[in-house]
């Protein structure tokens, strides 16, 4: 059934869709999950893509070792650094009018028009932003091979924020640019309802060094009980950096947290522009059509290291990535601990440099917070162009 409807989408576009991103690590005839080390041919929905071997015969040959001094990391951001206007002045480069025109096919609706002209309160639902992020992200993707090729091929690792893991997916080789996007639009529609059968949110939180965060979730469940919540739902849903940290659940775990900011010792406490408390108990019910349709997607081992929101670890194989996947949407994204493992090196080794891909630089602010030294090497790519 997934496939068809995959196969559907973009089977209008399928003259033009040669290429969609500089995104394949396919550089070698043995393929990274092909048990026998085979070769098998990607689904209907693949097309060549630049750096693999149907769209550059010139760089058909065993990708060369990369220079520690030289290599790049790409990291990629989640929902929440949506604006409107986003994507505009990237249609110029290579492919980019393609991915719209399939996402279009693969949405229902035109996706382009949404970035680049909102209306913003459309732009901001779960169901539309994932779906925007994700494509937005992968067309800046577009920009950098423009610009600096070198940064692709000497790329090492990848990660994404929540749903920004599936770009860096798509970028590692891991999956097929159309199928990740269907999958992401089944998990953003699911994320929606599952935000919809609960009034919850989320809550940005920056603590003092003797702030205890999941004493005060415990607090606040104590509380949402003395009000008649049976089950309340408050725990820690991102961890950003040393002291910053995303807090979801119940409203009224969240209306207790603030107005108790200052004796938990938080400096800080932002309710977030969000309709659900993601990466909590109360997006269970999301898990299931994700993991429906991650059993139906082609997916592959990543050839570039990705690293999983769960854990922070990368991933091994294509069993992992589909667990992971769906633990992600009820597990804590670990972003800290993330950033902690990608940078990790022996004193003197020389840090990569980082590419912020996709709307937004929160993800270079956290790097900051998290690892001066290898903030120093950070570049956003924009997603739209200075004669904007």
């Amino acid at each position: 059934m997934l496939a068809s409807l995959v196969v559907r989408g973009v089977r209008a576009s399928r003259g033009k869709v040669r290429s969609l991103v500089p995104l394949s690590r396919r550089l070698t005839t043995n393929q990274p999950g092909s048990p026998d080390g085979s070769h098998h041919p990607p689904p209907e929905t693949s097309a060549p893509l630049p750096g693999s071997p149907g769209a550059a015969p010139a760089m058909q040959h065993r990708r060369r070792r990369k220079d520690p001094s030289g290599s790049s990391v790409l990291l990629f951001p989640g929902q929440g650094s949506q604006f409107v206007g986003m994507g505009r002045g990237l249609l110029k480069y290579p492919n980019v009018k393609e991915m719209f025109a399939v996402a279009q096919k693969i949405l229902g609706y035109d996706l382009l028009s949404l970035c680049l002209q909102g209306p913003e309160e459309e732009l901001m639902k779960t169901v539309h932003c994932q779906p925007a992020v994700f494509v937005t992200s992968l067309a800046a993707v577009e920009r950098l091979n423009h610009e600096n090729p070198a940064a692709i091929e000497m790329c090492v690792a990848a990660a994404g924020f929540s749903v920004g893991e599936f770009a860096a997916l798509v970028f590692s080789g891991a999956m097929n640019y159309a199928e990740a996007l269907y999958t992401v639009k089944v998990r953003a529609e699911a994320m929606q309802e599952a935000s919809e059968l609960v009034p919850s949110g989320m809550l940005s939180v920056v603590g003092r060094p003797q702030a205890h965060y999941k004493y005060a979730c415990l607090q606040a469940k104590e509380h949402c009980m003395s009000q008649g919540i049976k089950e309340p739902v408050c725990s820690v849903a991102n961890y950003l950096f040393p002291d910053g940290r995303v807090i979801a659940g119940h409203q009224q775990a969240l209306d207790f947290l603030q107005q108790n900011s200052r004796r938990l010792q938080f400096m800080r406490a932002t309710r977030l522009p969000v309709s659900g408390a993601f990466h909590t108990e109360l997006m269970k019910s999301a898990a299931e059509p994700l993991r429906e349709v991650l059993r139906q997607v082609e997916v592959r081992r990543p050839e570039i290291n990705v690293y999983s929101n769960v854990d922070g670890k990368r991933y091994m194989n294509e069993s992992h990535l589909r667990r992971q996947l769906v633990k992600q949407v009820v597990s804590p994204v670990k972003w800290e601990q993330t950033l902690h493992e990608i940078y990790e090196r022996t004193q003197g080794e020389k840090f990569p440099h980082t590419y912020e891909i996709g709307p937004g630089k929160q993800l270079g602010a956290t790097l900051q917070r998290c690892n001066r030294k290898a903030f120093q090497n950070y570049t956003h790519v924009e997603v739209t162009t200075q004669e904007d």
